[in-house]
């Protein structure tokens, strides 16, 4: 999954004759699937027109701080503060002073003193005016403030001179964002092992003993800690949900074939998140072939499985986080306590099918969280992605403070 992905994206556009380039830029973003707000100056406006820009994020692009025809204002402040990054390209050696200075002359130059988010600035100007020493000392007092400089090109310029100075390539500056992304997650380094879905016992070759799971808790938060920078391993029992590309994914069938894949990945691991739904018992001597109806009754003959959760309990070290789930019908919170002491669990999360939402099969989930040090923590019903949200800052700071 891209690092942009949902992202709230402020792109200011400059005067710069590079601005033609950020109509393949814009595309790029929407690609990612990110949220693209477009801010123009005046002078950016005679380069590129707002209505192209505008057709292909799906917004209307503001250039001033209010319409004069209608009177309405655009709150630079709201927009600042809402962004969860916010990109200059071309940034021109103007606005790279302004911005570098607190000039707030223009509706950019007012968002970017109230944006709260990283600000990318990726220069576009001729190779003189680069190398300015009033440019590089501009340069210096934004990295000084935290902003984040996409280093231009070299190559041919629009005055004919050949150097430093071209707006990065759109692609270019796209890797460069989801890369710096990456390096600031809290999670990167990390591997996270997650379990998610039913498991299938086979009866006969032709049927099981399975669950209602359907893993869409386990999917959300693996894709959960993969956004968050984990190299995540998701084993999965079957369901019909596709997991994205970046995550390795083993299918597997049985509570066997779990716990083997689960022990197979469990020693390279710092975080394991066992949200499958494990059958407890599986037939002991499953049919060869397919078992015919002539008996009025019938009777399997059960055996237990390996408790997953309880034997990677055992095995874990001082630097894994490990987190079991638990569906009860009653005695909740006495079953769920129990349950993290006896499998050495770091957290337990708790659903309770008592609980309208809750459970397999729904797209929400009502969850008491269970750890070690801390009183049970209750959530509000929310969609199993929120859900997931909530399950993984806890992962974050219990490795941090590991």
């Amino acid at each position: 999954m891209s690092s942009l992905k949902d992202k709230n994206i402020v792109l200011g556009v400059c005067g710069s004759i590079a601005a033609y380039k950020i109509a393949s830029l814009i595309r790029l973003l929407i690609k990612e699937e990110a949220s693209v707000q477009v801010i123009m100056t005046p002078e950016s406006t005679q380069f590129i027109t707002p209505l192209t820009l505008s057709t292909l994020s799906k917004k209307p692009v503001l250039v001033d701080y209010y319409d004069p025809k209608t009177g309405e204002w655009n709150n630079h402040v709201h927009l600042g503060l809402h962004a969860d990054l916010m990109l200059i390209a071309p940034a021109s050696a103007n606005t790279v002073a302004k911005l570098a200075n607190g000039f707030c002359d223009n509706l950019l130059a007012a968002t970017y003193l109230s944006a709260k988010c990283p600000v990318y600035l990726a220069p576009a100007m001729d190779l003189d005016m680069w190398k300015h020493p009033a440019t590089q000392h501009n340069l210096s007092l934004l990295k000084s403030y935290g902003n984040i400089i996409i280093p231009p090109g070299n190559g041919e310029l629009a005055s004919g001179l050949v150097g430093e100075g071209r707006l990065a390539e759109p692609d270019e500056i796209i890797a460069f964002i989801e890369e710096d992304l990456g390096q600031n997650k809290p999670l990167t380094g990390k591997t996270a092992l997650v379990t998610a879905g039913p498991t299938y016992e086979a009866i006969d070759p032709v049927r099981f003993i399975g669950n209602h799971s359907s893993g869409k808790m386990g999917y959300a938060i693996a894709e959960e800690l993969k956004s968050k920078g984990a190299n995540v391993i998701l084993v999965s029992g079957p369901t019909h949900l596709k997991a994205s590309s970046e995550i390795k994914t083993i299918p597997v069938h049985s509570a066997q074939e779990m716990y083997d894949a689960c022990n197979e990945e469990f020693n390279n691991a710092d975080i394991i998140v066992m949200s499958a739904a494990v059958a407890d018992y599986t037939p002991k001597e499953p049919a060869i072939e397919k078992i015919k109806k002539k008996a009025e009754d019938f009777t399997i003959e059960l055996k237990k499985t390996t408790d997953i959760l309880g034997t990677l309990g055992q095995l874990k070290n001082k630097n894994q986080t490990l987190i079991g789930f638990a569906l009860e019908t009653n005695n909740e919170m006495a079953h769920a306590q129990d349950k993290l002491i006896r499998k050495n669990a770091d957290f337990i999360v708790l659903n309770s099918m008592q609980d309208a939402g809750a459970g397999f099969g729904t797209d929400t989930n009502k969850v008491t969280i269970l750890s070690r040090e801390n009183a049970p923590k209750n959530y509000d019903l929310k969609s199993k992605q929120e859900v997931a949200k909530d399950i993984c800052q806890l992962i974050v700071d219990h490795q941090q403070s590991l």
